[in-house]
């Protein structure tokens, strides 16, 4: 089951929404709101795994609302502006949903979520069977594909629509993923997200204080929306 809100400022939008959730038996709407702002406290104290979000809202948009967010569950956007698509697709949207959509349109988008949850929890479930060491992934940088240890990586990126592998002695390799798909790769009981734009390997943490990670001689801010889960698994 798929824990999920929804955040538009048009009620007729919503009650689209709800009724096509209400279709599909892996769907649970938790809650919807018409103001982004009030969704951010909601969010701070309860579970979500999806959001449908609109894009143009009064106060702050769908945009300005994610960049509020140090943890951000998986994104469907839900708007009448086709033009925000690309904007939309920097931001990990697992998908884009342009008004008005049908229910066969919703039913793609949601597939795919559930898709990328299901790949993450058989990712975390085969790394239970195999050392991290002999854990291998592929990485497609230009028109080379790399493969790699996943023990050999020291922290990530994000920058844009990219995202940066570093290494031991300032190496690093650049590929065009999204944090998402990072963290559907790689092991999470040896990875954590510390920030909206960073993923630091556990094993390679020299040290970690109130706000901030120290490896290999880099400083690396911790975000306050993550410390908690950061701290269960390092500690």
């Amino acid at each position: 089951m798929i824990h999920c809100i929804a955040i538009d400022d048009e009620p007729i939008a919503l009650d689209v929404i709800k009724n096509h959730v209400s279709k599909v038996p892996f769907l649970n709407l938790a809650k919807t709101f018409r103001s982004a702002i009030d969704a951010i406290e909601y969010l701070q104290k309860n579970d979500v795994e999806l959001i449908f979000l609109d894009i143009n809202m009064p106060e702050i948009s769908g945009i300005e609302f994610l960049d509020l967010l140090e943890n951000s569950p998986l994104i469907i956007f839900t708007t009448a502006y086709s033009e925000y698509a690309v904007k939309g697709y920097e931001y990990d949207a697992v998908y884009y949903l342009v008004k008005p959509f049908n229910f066969q349109e919703f039913m793609k988008a949601v597939t795919k979520a559930n898709a990328v949850l299901n790949k993450r929890q058989t990712k975390n479930e085969q790394v239970n069977t195999n050392t991290t060491s002999e854990l291998l992934v592929n990485i497609k940088s230009g028109l080379q594909t790399h493969q790699i240890k996943v023990n050999d990586i020291l922290y990530l990126k994000k920058d844009g629509g990219y995202v940066f592998f570093h290494f031991r002695d300032e190496k690093k390799l650049l590929a065009r993923l999204s944090i998402n798909e990072i963290l559907d790769m790689l092991p999470a009981n040896k990875f954590s997200r510390v920030h909206k734009s960073y993923i630091v390997a556990l094993e390679k943490i020299n040290i970690y204080e109130n706000h901030q990670i120290h490896i290999d001689g880099v400083k690396i801010p911790i975000g306050n929306t993550y410390k908690e889960e950061f701290l269960k698994k390092i500690e």
